[in-house]
């Protein structure tokens, strides 16, 4: 097991990550959360059926009840968030209640927001089941989705600890890895080069990728996005840069309908549209063309969808939350590693999307 802290502004709390750990949760119930009343876990359809026994083995000496939800960008709306309220209301949740957000990004997300609300704000802890939530469970960014953007309705609330066991890593479908492991390519291009030359040169397929090389990809990841909320918890700043790629890919999320498109792959083909830009607009060198050969290896799309327009994904953009008044801002690299900010006007953008 190792052990990386993250040291926000807010509140210092530890990253459990190995294959296994999730058997230390109990521990950590009974030593740090003195007069626990009661635990609501949080998780979605898919992780009920296929990890039950793992987490509430642990559990057996507590009260809790489980709230199940829509796998996928489903559970992030405000039905379910509501239900979600209502649960705990109804199971007599107090405020020395924990909720555990137990599944990927969405429920990270929902979770999150459900005890940054409930109560006005209760303990939870992030238990996440997919490589995505490498990136979303770090950090204390939950959401839910409004259908004019994502992640729209939110707040800043960490939690107390993620345990990140990677044996829950074993069952994910190819779709799933490649979505994660998009946020990981993300987090090498914005912070370190070297990481990005590990990964070119060592993961050439996903599938067959080994134990030893997706743990420390996570832990890379996982650092280098500490490493920045604690700069910058509350995106006032650097934090912003790890929206790389974000702005269109957001766009593409909310133009298909939420969960059409996993997050990753949408993201994607905003960092090969930041990366284009990067090099005419910020002096970035970089090739572009070998980056493309290997993301297509990896069995990325990299283009637009066709069948959405231009005009309807700048539209989108506008309504993002990174951006201000009428300009469009987005992430770009002057070199790998060194990311800016660029306000970018709007016909520049509209040009490059046709």
């Amino acid at each position: 097991m190792d052990t990386i802290s993250i040291e926000a502004s807010s509140k210092s709390y530890p990253v459990f990550i190995g294959r296994g750990i999730i058997t230390q949760l109990k521990q950590m119930l009974n030593s740090s959360f003195k007069g626990l009343t009661k635990i609501m876990i949080i998780t979605d359809e898919t992780v009920a059926e296929i990890h039950p026994h793992a987490l509430i083995s642990q559990l057996e000496d507590f009260h809790y009840t489980v709230f199940i939800v829509p796998s996928g960008e489903k559970a992030k709306t405000f039905e379910v968030y509501y239900s979600a309220l209502t649960a705990a209301l109804e199971a007599k949740l107090d405020r020395k209640s924990l909720v555990l957000a137990f599944g990927g990004g969405a429920v990270g997300d929902l979770g999150g927001f459900v005890a940054a609300t409930f109560m006005r704000g209760i303990s939870f802890i992030q238990i996440p089941t997919t490589i995505l939530a490498h990136d979303s469970a770090v950090g204390g960014k939950v959401a839910i989705n409004h259908p004019l953007g994502k992640n729209m309705i939110g707040a800043f609330y960490q939690p107390e600890a993620v345990f990140y066991d990677l044996e829950f890593l074993d069952s994910l479908p190819i779709t799933e890895k490649r979505s994660g492991y998009a946020e990981v390519i993300k987090h090498a291009l914005i912070q370190d080069q070297d990481f990005y030359q590990w990964l070119l040169f060592n993961i050439s397929d996903l599938e067959a990728a080994t134990n030893d090389q997706l743990a420390l990809a996570l832990k890379k990841g996982i650092k280098i996005k500490g490493n920045i909320v604690a700069q910058d918890e509350k995106e006032n700043g650097i934090r912003a840069f790890l929206n790389f790629g974000h702005t269109l890919g957001h766009a593409i999320e909310a133009e298909m309908g939420y969960g059409k498109i996993t997050h990753g792959e949408a993201v994607m083909i905003g960092m090969v549209f930041a990366l284009q830009l990067s090099i005419d607009l910020a002096g970035l060198s970089f090739n572009l063309k070998e980056f493309l050969n290997w993301i297509h290896r990896l069995g990325y799309k990299t283009e637009v969808p066709s069948h959405l327009k231009a005009e309807s994904l700048i539209e989108k953009m506008e309504q993002d939350k990174k951006t201000i008044g009428s300009s469009i801002n987005f992430v770009l690299l002057e070199q790998l590693g060194k990311p800016r900010m660029k306000q970018i006007d709007k016909a520049i953008l509209l040009e490059y999307l046709t």
